[in-house]
Parts: structure tokens; sequence; C-alpha cells
């Protein structure tokens, strides 16, 4: 009879049976193709059994080490924002047909699933002005390198033109995308903290196949779409706009303002930062393009009774089964995280998007003029920003020591742009959202003027 315990542990004498059925002696011998001279024969570093009670303090005590943004007042964006959370999002994505649900190869038995995934398509068309949008993308910056490939697919152009004000990390990962591809990658410089608008279209050629913009952009800065769309259409080229979800709650959407398409990071829709991940991206096309998009749709329709139904719709197979003839090899989705952000945006409403959006406004406002304010601590760029913006510490002030100084004040200091950006070493980046009290950011202002 089957033993239907599937989670007792292994006996010895599991053990003993199975390395007789395949015919060895020992574990040893499963690695004796492995040359002799360059084992491991020694005891790995690392400590010996625990019990289970001993287990679970230890570990505490080694997650308690994290500077975590339960107990620091985090001013660190750069990508992945310390956003409120309603409880309901744990409450119902801790519910088993949710979690455990893989992907809906089968829509007879998938439709919650398929219903879930169909309505976070339908709340990314509405926040950015597009027609259709995917069943989600790993991240933010897959989802823009994606977005390249899209273009340079669509156009039969080599060439893709980014903005050094995109984050550093998807410009990488288009770098990569593009080595593989033979693509040629074109950097475009900022003034003010945006784009370049001279040198962008002195760049744009009939050779380019897209224009890549971030706005807001990693300074945080708001980009002029409505300048950049003609550059890039006028030689009959894609225009491909990164953005972040909460500013379209007052922001006007890409889609409107001539983007071909828009991609992001679901991670401000209420999924946590989780240490820096994973989180989930968006992917959202003009109607010519949807049959290019990568991953998956979900679509709507009627079973042979009438009644309403979700099925996966408009992707080819190629991306299963022939991989080199595929537009993408990306064939599956952030599901889970995907129902993060439609359980937010749900929870949210019209008039919670929009009443956030301008918390994030008003708060990074008024704490760039408590800034300003301190002595020696400068706005390099006047350009219009929304919840994130960049600072110049005092002359000679290192952003690395100072961030060091008040991690011990319980603080998490700005990202460091330094680090990406050589020509702005000395310069932080602060990112401040709705959670952000006047108390937190007043204390955060007199305590960098004290150690600068």
């Amino acid at each position: 009879m089957t033993n239907l315990h599937r989670y007792i542990p292994m006996t010895e004498q599991n053990r003993t049976d199975m390395l007789a059925t395949i015919g060895v002696q020992s574990t040893e011998d499963l690695f004796r193709d492995i040359p002799e001279e360059i084992r491991y024969r020694g005891t790995l570093p690392m400590s010996s059994a625990m019990d289970e009670f001993t287990l679970l303090g230890h570990m505490k005590k080694l997650a308690g080490r994290n500077a975590d943004t339960g107990s620091y007042t985090s001013f660190i964006g750069a990508g992945i924002y310390d956003h409120h959370l309603p409880v309901v999002i744990n409450h119902m994505i801790s519910r088993s047909e949710f979690y455990t649900a893989y992907t809906p190869y089968q829509p007879e038995i998938s439709q919650g699933e398929l219903q879930a995934i169909f309505e976070f398509q339908s709340y990314i068309c509405e926040l950015t002005g597009m027609a259709v949008a995917n069943a989600s993308m790993y991240d933010g910056v897959t989802a823009l390198s994606e977005a390249g490939a899209l273009a340079a697919g669509a156009t039969k152009r080599k060439q893709l033109i980014i903005s050094r004000t995109v984050h550093p990390e998807a410009r990488e990962m288009v770098a990569t995308m593009a080595h593989g591809l033979n693509l040629d990658i074109v950097e475009v410089g900022f003034a003010n903290g945006v784009t370049d608008l001279a040198a962008l279209s002195q760049a744009v050629t009939t050779e380019t196949a897209a224009v890549l913009i971030q706005s807001p952009n990693f300074f945080g800065c708001i980009e002029d779409l409505t300048a950049i769309e003609p550059i890039i259409h006028g030689v009959k080229g894609l225009f491909v706009v990164s953005t972040n979800p909460i500013s379209l709650g007052l922001i006007e959407s890409p889609g409107k303002l001539g983007a071909d398409i828009v991609v992001g990071d679901a991670q401000p829709l209420g999924i946590s930062q989780s240490l820096g991940g994973p989180t989930c991206g968006f992917f959202a096309v003009a109607d010519h393009l949807m049959r290019r998009m990568p991953g998956r749709i979900v679509g709507q329709t009627t079973d042979i009774d009438g009644k309403r139904g979700f099925v996966l719709t408009l992707q080819a197979r190629e991306q299963h089964i022939r991989r080199e003839k595929a537009t993408s090899n990306i064939c599956s989705n952030q599901a889970l995280l995907a129902l993060c952000a439609s359980i937010y945006l749900s929870t949210m409403g019209k008039q919670g998007m929009i009443d956030v959006a301008n918390l994030n406004l008003q708060k990074a406002h008024y704490a760039a003029g408590q800034l300003t304010m301190k002595r020696g601590i400068k706005m390099p760029f006047s350009s219009p920003f929304f919840n994130e913006f960049v600072i110049k510490l005092p002359e000679g002030t290192s952003v690395k020591d100072m961030n060091l100084r008040l991690l011990e004040a319980g603080i998490l200091g700005g990202y460091d742009l330094g680090q990406a950006y050589p020509e702005l070493a000395g310069h932080m980046l602060i990112a401040v959202t709705e959670k952000r009290t006047r108390d937190e950011i007043d204390h955060f202002a007199n305590r960098l003027e004290e150690l600068a």
C-alpha cells in the first residue's frame, strides 16, 4: 500500500533500500565521477545541528541584524519603496488557492486564477492609458529590456536609444539583452536631472528602433514626454516609457502622451520590499503591438452556455516549444504578486490612488524644503519631481560614511548616486513615501545637518 504520510523524514532503511535499488554501496559512491583531487573533504564551517526551538531563536537573532523598515525610518528608494501595505493584501494572498496556484494551463479548473490575472491586466490598462496589458513580467527591469527587444523586432531596426536617467540596473539589463540580439545601444545624457533633448534629437536616426525613457526617472524628475514623443515618432520608431505606477494617480498616463509601450515595476502597488524582491513587472502596449507582446495574456470569453469565462489567449506556441523562433523567451508571469497589485488597486480605488500619489508628492516636496534649509545641503536639479529627489551634501562629505552614521541614528539614508554616476559623487537620492511623518522628516533633516 502506498505510504500516504508524505512529510515523514526518510529513515535509514529507506536510504539503504534506495542505494541498493540503484546499485551503489553508499552516498559517497554517487560522487565517484568527480575527480578525487577536487573533492572537498573537510567539514563545512557551520554550526552543529540544532533542535527546532534553538534554530528558531537563532534565525530570529540573525533576522534581527537586518536594518529593516519596521525598526528604521527609511529614506531610500531607487527602485524598491517603503509604501504602506493594506492588511487585506496579506490576508487574501495567504489563501491556499492563490499561493499554491502555479500556472493556469487548464482554464476549466483555473478560472479564479485567470480572473485575477485578467483584473490585473485591466487595472494596468486603466493606469497606463494603453490598449492591452499582459499577465505581468518578472520585474520592471526585465520588462524594459523586453520592450527594447519588441521594438527591434517590430521595426526591423538595430539601434536602441536609452536615457542615462533610466535606472542603472535597467540600463545594464537592456545592454545584456541587446548583446544577445546584436543590437546597438546609444546612451543619451541628462541636463538638470532630465533627458537632454538636444542630445536626444541628434542621436535619433532612421535606424533607431525605439527611445527608452523613465518618468519619473531615476532621479525622481518628471520627463517631458510630449517633447520626446515627436522626436522618435518623426523617424517612425517606437516610444517606450518606464513609469512608477503610484505617480499615475496624479500624472497624465504615458499612453495619452503618445507612448507605444509602457512598462514598470508593480512593487509600489502593495508588494512588500522583501529585502529587494521578488517584485512584479507590468507591460502594456498599443493595439498594433499586442501580438508581439512577451509572456501571456488572459482573455475574457463565454462558454457554450453563455457564461462568462477566462482563457489564455494570443500567446504563440513558440514561446514554449520552439524557443529559437520566439519573440520572447519569457512564457511565465508573477501571478501571486500581480494579485497583490490587483488587491491594492481595488482597495485604494480611483480616489485612493489620487490621494496616495498626492501624499507622496507633498511629503517629498516638504522634505526637500526642509533639507535645503540646512547648512551646506543643496538640490542640484530644479526639474519637477515626484517622490524622489537628489541632494548634494557639503563638499568633501562621503555619502557612504554619512549613511553609516545615519544608520546608528535609526535612519536608512538615501542612495549613493556616486556608485552609478561618478560625476554625482557626494550626491544622495532621497525617497519620501506616504509613510513618512513630519516628525520623521524633520528629524532626518536635523540629523543630516548635524552629521554634515
